[in-house]
């Protein structure tokens, strides 16, 4: 029987390419979002190439109403997920605090903490009620330190790493993995989301150096999936060899 992987922001970058990567694998997947064209279009190219079920759902983390009746739709047997690829997340604006803009920390708040949390709390009961599963969270290196003009961004990536280390704890009785997976510099569409569609600005920020690609992480959370039952990965960060910390980067000139 094959396993199945749901996997929220699968439209673009990293869960996209996780979707690619599992599919090879021989997964199942359930694929969120929140641009049901482009849900579909991945859908069907998944299955036209690997001969996978794929299931899609349209909708927007920030909602919990949407997540819970899209989820909650779902056929029975959908819900004996093996791994949950919490990979919906962003990043807006980069000001200090004081000129921050509220509407992008509500974003931010909205979609890296309670999104992750909603599609969190159906699916662990799910895989409570399966005795099995493997939740992955996409922090950052903004998780794991604090940048300038990074604020809310890194604080919501420092709860992803909370709530991950939480949810081993509460969910170690069940048999059910955790792990935080924390990327540098990866070239997605992070920066022209963080821009708010500014390509010019957001191509700078990996001038000079060789950042992480969509692939990347999606090799090591599939590393990560893999290893032996006995095994968890509790957290890890993945950074371009150019990269040091959030800001130490080496560009060549």
């Amino acid at each position: 029987m094959a396993k199945i992987a749901l996997i929220t922001g699968a439209t673009a970058g990293i869960g996209e390419a996780c979707a690619h990567l599992f599919a090879a694998q021989r997964y199942n997947l359930i694929l969120t979002g929140r641009r049901a064209d482009r849900l579909e279009a991945l859908a069907n190219r998944l299955n036209d190439k690997y001969n996978v079920e794929v299931a899609v759902a349209a909708f927007d983390v920030r909602n919990r109403d949407s997540v819970a009746s899209n989820l909650e739709s779902l056929p029975a047997e959908w819900r004996n997920i093996d791994v949950l690829i919490n990979n919906a997340g962003l990043s807006q604006g980069l000001e200090p605090i004081n000129e921050g803009d509220p509407d992008d920390w509500d974003r931010m708040i909205d979609t890296n903490i309670k999104g992750l949390l909603y599609v969190t709390k159906i699916v662990s009961n799910w895989m409570v009620n399966n005795g099995y599963g493997h939740i992955i969270n996409l922090g950052s290196i903004a998780g794991k330190e604090v940048y300038p003009n990074g604020n809310v961004y890194c604080a919501t990536k420092h709860a992803v790493g909370a709530l991950s280390d939480g949810m081993r704890i509460d969910l170690l009785k069940h048999g059910i993995k955790v792990t935080a997976v924390h990327p540098g510099a990866v070239e997605t569409e992070f920066s022209e989301v963080r821009f708010k569609g500014d390509s010019d600005r957001a191509k700078k920020v990996y001038e000079g150096f060789t950042p992480l690609v969509a692939t990347d992480i999606a090799d090591t959370i599939w590393w990560i999936v893999s290893r032996p039952a006995h095994v968890n990965i509790n957290e890890i960060t993945v950074m371009p060899t150019a990269q040091a910390t959030g800001t130490n980067i080496f560009r060549k000139s």
